[in-house]
């Protein structure tokens, strides 16, 4: 629509807000459309808001050479884990806080303001650049760029790179029909892992050995291995020897533990290959041939099958097969980069809704209440339609994953100038959006201490006779646990499938308990993994 009319238009057209004087002459001398009419006002207001705010040099710091000190022998923030590390800037500088360039890092804005968490996303444009992962990106575009051959997944690609990656592995993980194709296969592997606890379980005191959660990784990678490599291990019962297998729980392990050190540090390995750096390069190194042992497999079964003339409908392939007819190598990539993810992240999310439910046996009981009308005997099936009957499953998941979030902040580098907690911060500027007291503050969620999945239920009135609106956060932007737009979480679905047929499957057979303190259950490392022994008990139902 043209505007050539007088500015009542417009002003009817944006809900009565007035014009600017310059804007309303801009229309008046030329034909503008509405889009380029609130273009012009968006720049306009956020030029007379930048002009406003402080500017960024005001922004709190303590400065480099003190940042260093405080992070060495006697200093105060040594050996603090990185999130209590954070805690404690907030404590000392309140919600905005600079980490001054050092050594080769460049200056990280932290945050802990959702106003800024908000800002930041809405203007991330169509590649968001995610700051970190700069070792990881140094593996596969130097150290192994013989292999990679400049298709190196979404992980610590940036730009258009990552861009054209996204869009072509989009329509195959993300669709919820392609993931359901694994619903049965993935159902039976959980019933293996009901049927590994009875088995490995102390039969006086049902309570699960101190290395159970060696057991739940071996779980998330049986169960991702189904979409990503369309096959089962056997890794919970007859293939509980596979070196290959042991030989990636270390290696992801340690990946997790000499990333947080290499990401967070000042990055030394730039100019001098450190022995921290040279751990992480061999330990990438052993975690893709692992993984490319795995997808080459599946790939060679897949074209013996194509050979011998087996033809699937399109309906029925598999997600690899899928991701093959683009190409190969992103084929081969994406399904490395599915095993690689895909198991600690799942197994804390996993293990943090399982101590929730533990210690809430009120809610767990309510929540098996419901699993019991999907599954009446303990080898009923799961279907499509009995998936989408669980409402109060999804709550407890979304609720665990607020108390003990796998992740405890977003960041983006935003692209253009924006306003952030009244400064100026420049386009190119890191930014860490951390919400980790955030979360269980009363000014944003009520009872926030407590597990109250109902505050995610749609229902007007839930069990504590509290309308949902009330228990729900103010903002939406401090629960991101997959992330946010274009550069959300690609696995999500699957990961969403894994845990609510894992833990529907559990509740249904067992009652569980944990009794053992849960102080510090979570350390932190790039992700939370658990900190504490999981010894849970499961009593039959």
């Amino acid at each position: 629509m043209l505007l050539t009319k007088n500015c009542f238009t417009v002003l009817n057209l944006r809900n009565s807000r007035c014009l600017s004087l310059s804007t309303l002459r801009l229309i008046q001398s030329t034909q503008l459309t509405l889009q380029q009419v609130q273009a012009s006002e968006a720049n306009l207001d956020t030029d007379l808001e930048w002009s406003h705010a402080k500017p960024f040099t005001e922004i709190p710091t303590n400065g480099t050479f003190n940042s260093i000190r405080e992070l060495m022998p006697g200093g105060k923030h040594y050996k603090k884990n990185f999130i209590k590390y954070l805690s404690e800037l907030k404590e000392d500088y309140g919600d905005v806080f600079l980490m001054p360039a050092m050594l080769g890092r460049e200056a990280i804005l932290i945050t802990h303001n959702p106003e800024d968490f908000e800002r930041v996303f809405r203007n991330e444009g169509i590649w968001p650049l995610r700051p970190g992962s700069k070792a990881l990106r140094y593996h596969r575009e130097k150290h192994r760029a013989d292999f990679f051959e400049n298709i190196e997944g979404l992980i610590s690609t940036q730009g258009e790179k990552w861009g054209n990656f996204r869009s072509a592995v989009n329509p195959v993980l993300m669709q919820p029909k392609n993931v359901k194709l694994y619903l049965q296969k993935m159902s039976q592997v959980n019933c293996d892992f009901v049927d590994r606890i009875k088995e490995i379980r102390d039969p006086r005191t049902l309570e699960v050995p101190d290395n159970f959660e060696e057991e739940i990784n071996r779980w998330t990678l049986e169960s991702v291995s189904i979409v990503a490599l369309d096959k089962q291990l056997g890794l919970l019962k007859e293939n509980r020897d596979n070196k290959e297998a042991k030989q990636l729980f270390n290696n992801l392990t340690e990946f997790f533990t000499l990333s947080l050190d290499l990401e967070l540090k000042p990055p030394v390995w730039k100019f001098v290959l450190t022995p921290t750096m040279k751990a992480y390069l061999k330990c990438l190194d052993n975690i893709q041939n692992v993984t490319l042992s795995y997808v080459n497999e599946a790939i060679e079964r897949l074209e013996k099958e194509h050979e011998a003339g087996i033809e699937k409908p399109d309906n029925q392939k598999s997600v690899i097969e899928k991701l093959l007819k683009i190409n190969k190598k992103l084929a081969t990539v994406m399904a490395m980069d599915m095993l690689m993810a895909g198991v600690d992240t799942t197994s804390s999310a996993f293990t943090g809704i399982m101590l929730c439910l533990a210690k809430n046996p009120e809610k767990q009981e309510k929540l098996r209440e419901e699993i019991l009308k999907i599954l009446p005997d303990k080898t009923s099936d799961f279907t499509d339609t009995s998936l989408k009957n669980m409402p109060y499953l999804r709550a407890c998941i979304k609720e665990s994953l607020r108390l003990y979030p796998v992740v405890e902040l977003n960041a983006r580098t935003p692209q253009r100038d924006v306003v952030l907690s009244g400064y100026q911060v420049p386009k190119g500027t890191q930014v860490s959006m951390v919400s980790t007291t955030l979360r269980k503050n009363e000014k944003y969620y009520t009872k926030a201490e407590e597990f109250i999945p109902e505050r995610w239920l749609r229902q007007n009135k839930d069990s504590e006779n509290q309308s949902s609106n009330e228990l729900k956060v103010t903002n939406p932007f401090i629960y991101l646990p997959f992330g946010f737009g274009s550069r959300s979480c690609i696995g999500k679905r699957v990961v969403e499938m894994e845990l609510e047929l894992g833990i529907a499957r559990i509740i249904r057979n067992f009652k569980v308990e944990f009794n053992h303190p849960v102080d510090e259950a979570f350390k932190a490392l790039i992700i939370n993994v658990p900190n504490i022994p999981l010894k849970f008990k499961f009593t039959d139902v």
